[in-house]
């Protein structure tokens, strides 16, 4: 038997009271959870519901894309050890296919075992056991984080073959579309939106990720990784997306690392 969180459930406090407008903003969102316990399920659904989201669930892998691709929930709770197929099978075929957010919820907690999530592309992840509170504010700061108002900055982002429209959040390049997770395209975003500035890997975490994520600096070390694949005419010695040593990272198109 899993265990999925320290300490006996609670009921979840009556929620505040919210103005009409937040609360159709909110009731727009779906969550889809995926996790083979019932008792994981049912609660997360209990606080995410409470929340005001509306909660899908799935018991394993091939229900949860099926789920995905009909039902197109705006994030996805998913657990890596699943029946039929597991959770990183499920992630792989999901980026291959949309831009939907995932955070992982996962038993595993070596820092190489977050990386390998993170390197398919995952938004965060939640290590078991959990506070489900925890998991609802990881929640709302990814959809916060990934739906910021437009108009704060430019519409496009142009430097030699690369295009970024920060307004259909689509990169091009060389003319061909390039499909980027939303945490990709975050953090081209903020890098390309200031050339030239080095920013440390702590910045970008707080920039990218948002304040209230409480990763590791490596994480920005994957996404970075991820995206030079996707960007980058030679990984081996970036164009844009380059390496300050003993700094982090910073966006130029001079091309070579620093």
């Amino acid at each position: 038997m899993k265990q999925w969180w320290g300490g006996a459930p609670r009921r979840p406090s009556p929620p505040r009271l919210r103005s009409w407008r937040s609360i159709q903003k909110m009731t727009n969102r779906k969550i889809l959870v995926v996790d083979d316990d019932p008792k994981i399920v049912e609660l997360l659904r209990l606080y995410l519901t409470n929340d005001g989201y509306r909660v899908l669930v799935a018991y394993d892998g091939l229900e949860a894309l099926e789920l995905a691709r009909h039902k197109r929930p705006d994030l996805i709770l998913l657990d890596l050890m699943l029946p039929g197929m597991d959770g990183l099978d499920v992630c792989r075929a999901l980026q291959a296919e949309s831009d939907v957010p995932i955070i992982m919820l996962t038993a595993r907690t070596t820092d190489e075992d977050k990386l390998i999530g993170l390197g398919l592309g995952a938004d965060d992840y939640v290590t078991k056991p959990f506070n489900p509170r925890e998991v609802v504010a990881r929640v709302r700061a990814v959809l916060r984080r990934l739906g910021k108002e437009v108009g704060l900055g430019p519409a496009e982002i142009r430097f030699a073959d690369l295009v970024v429209d920060c307004r259909r959040h689509e990169v091009r390049v060389r003319g061909q579309a390039v499909d980027l997770t939303p945490t990709e395209f975050r953090l081209l975003e903020v890098l390309a939106g200031e050339p030239g500035r080095a920013f440390t890997r702590l910045e970008l975490l707080d920039r990218v990720f948002g304040v209230d994520f409480e990763g590791f600096e490596r994480t920005v070390d994957v996404h970075v990784k991820n995206l030079r694949k996707k960007i980058e005419p030679d990984t081996g010695q970036p164009t844009y997306v380059q390496t300050v040593y003993g700094v982090g990272y910073k966006f130029s198109h001079d091309g070579g690392e620093v």
